[in-house]
């Protein structure tokens, strides 16, 4: 099931986050860089802000809260950006990225593209990508929390939904 996030789920998201990261980040990133953003980037008050003014999704297994998504709307270019998708380790491959993916993609109204960044090295978030249909733009270097990272930009062109 995917559903909306509320307020009662922010700890959760929380959880999911720092679980998610730091297995899909050991060795990319320094553990007290990914505590720096999480501690930021996972506030209650940006997590709150982020339900207000976005699409923000949670997938469940059995009842069992597994993963989430963040798109942004589209804005006045016809632009989206999906910010973040993370399912608990113990949970991937198993089709609850593209369920979340594309419930978002449902939520969100029609518009030209949905743009993504990913580390360069996530192999396994670049290949999800490539399977759904996202096309690599560039990569670039860039300095995430002051660590020096190099980042894949991602488009996938939204479709004008045939009723």
């Amino acid at each position: 099931m995917i559903r909306a996030i509320t307020l009662n789920d922010l700890a959760t998201v929380q959880q999911i986050a720092k679980i998610s990261w730091n297995s899909t980040y050991k060795g990319i990133i320094p553990d007290n860089i990914q505590e720096l953003f999480l501690k930021k980037a996972y506030s209650n008050t940006m997590l709150a802000k982020r339900m207000e003014k976005t699409i923000f999704l949670l997938a469940e297994f059995e009842g069992k809260p597994i993963g989430f998504a963040n798109f942004t709307y589209v804005d006045e270019d016809g632009d989206a950006e999906l910010t973040a998708i993370y399912v608990l380790p113990e949970y991937q491959q198993i089709g609850y990225g593209k369920k979340l993916l594309q419930a978002g993609l449902i939520e969100m109204p029609t518009g030209r593209q949905l743009f993504v960044y990913v580390e360069s090295k996530n192999d396994g978030a670049r290949a999800f990508y490539e399977r759904f249909g996202f096309e690599c733009l560039e990569e670039f270097d860039e300095y995430f929390e002051g660590h020096p990272l190099s980042t894949a930009k991602y488009v996938y062109l939204l479709k004008t939904p045939t009723y």
